[in-house]
């Protein structure tokens, strides 16, 4: 008998995955219509890793990316769903991961978990590539016995992530360039122009208008010293990036980011969408509400927020509901609060977290609309005063010489 993994739908158009034990694809395939399911594919077990295994590997590159998790996720719980075990799961997706670090990763956790370790004491052995999501979602599912739903919904929440994380890039890619082509326009007439119409300046007994003057020092102080500048610059950077990856400096940091007119909404925005996607998933997948609200703390990126998780931690530990705590540390709106109140009357808290999720989501999405569409005519019309400037200060002596010409 063969092992036969198969792919269907039913009646009502739901897709079903599973695996059935037959002598030939035709009789699973005779069985399968014989409850009534449409067959989508049937492909045994040696034709899934056989063709995998036969081939060289190659890889696409070193690091791991979200990409490669999500895929990893992904292809995990549909393997599982369909009754293939971890180990084979595992052999089965190295084979297909382009990274060459997540292959490596791959056969440890399938040498670990064969010398007698479980699925999630084998990923939190290489806490660089699996977060403690990862580790304590896969513990909650192998200790409930559904550790397929919760893969599945872990690599929902990974892929609403990863797109998310796509959106806000994309918003900000524009913005990025054009702001590079301004100051790179800026730069090259500062550097090359102005220097060139100075040489010819010079070879009149001209009184240069004030604003020529200017753009002249400027651009003599620039050439003289943009090197020093860039030099300066690269490494009060390098200084200021060290700091920030202190304590202290980093609670700074945040503090500023926080506090800064218009963006520091937005950046407590991500903050939030990212503590609200994490709760919404853990409690969903059965993680008890003190073990959720201890990853979070870990793991929101924010040392001030994870100081009010803690408080929360603790206020929950006494008793009090979690809605009260996440009132009086002032960092989530009214309406938030409202939401988990609700959630936690209803008993839907991991619900309300999902909307929550989505509320944030969609704030910061529409401050990138709003900041993309007024960031355009701002740099236009900036840009299109600075070169105007320049302009002017250049062609003033020419208009001079013209009359002195025409006099």
């Amino acid at each position: 008998m063969t092992k036969f993994f198969f792919i269907a739908k039913d009646r009502a158009g739901i897709k079903i995955t599973g695996v059935e034990e037959a002598n030939s694809s035709e009789e699973t395939a005779a069985r399968l219509q014989a409850r009534g399911l449409f067959v989508i594919s049937i492909n045994s077990e040696s034709e899934l890793a056989g063709p995998l295994l036969s081939r060289k590997k190659k890889y696409g590159h070193s690091k791991v990316s979200s990409g490669d998790l999500v895929n990893f996720c992904r292809q995990m719980a549909t393997l599982l769903g369909s009754g293939v075990t971890i180990l084979r799961s595992l052999d089965i997706i190295s084979e297909q991961v382009q990274s060459r670090r997540l292959y490596k990763v791959a056969k440890e956790i399938k040498k670990a978990m064969e010398e007698g370790l479980s699925f999630h004491e084998a990923l939190a052995k290489h806490p660089k590539v699996f977060s403690e999501l990862w580790v304590n979602l896969v513990e909650s599912g192998e200790a409930s016995g559904s550790l397929p739903v919760v893969l599945d919904r872990l690599a929902k929440s990974l892929e609403r992530g990863a797109e998310f994380k796509r959106k806000i890039l994309t918003a900000l890619f524009y913005p990025g360039i054009l702001m590079v082509v301004g100051l790179g326009a800026l730069l090259f007439l500062t550097i090359k122009i102005i220097p060139t119409f100075a040489e010819i300046f010079k070879g009149f007994n001209l009184t240069l208008p004030f604003i020529t003057q200017v753009l002249m020092y400027i651009s003599e102080a620039v050439r003289k010293y943009f090197i020093i500048a860039v030099v300066i610059i690269v490494i009060s950077f390098v200084l200021l990036k060290k700091y920030i990856a202190t304590e202290p400096g980093r609670r700074q940091y945040e503090k500023i980011l926080f506090l800064l007119p218009v963006f520091g909404d937005f950046f407590r925005a991500l903050i939030g969408e990212r503590f609200s996607s994490e709760m919404s998933i853990l409690i969903e997948s059965g993680v008890p509400i003190l073990y959720s609200l201890e990853i979070a703390e870990q793991s929101v990126g924010s040392l001030i927020v994870a100081d009010y998780i803690r408080k929360m931690k603790d206020d929950v530990r006494q008793g009090k509901t979690l809605s009260q705590p996440l009132a009086d540390c002032g960092f989530f709106e009214p309406m938030v609060v409202q939401m988990v109140s609700v959630g936690e009357e209803i008993g839907e808290l991991s619900q309300m977290f999902k909307r929550i999720n989505n509320f944030y989501q969609d704030s910061v999405e529409t401050f990138l609309a709003r900041f993309t569409a007024l960031f355009e005519p701002i740099m236009l019309i900036f840009m299109g005063g600075i070169i105007g400037i320049m302009v002017l200060g250049m062609f003033l002596p020419i208009f001079q010489m013209s009359k002195i010409g025409g006099s």
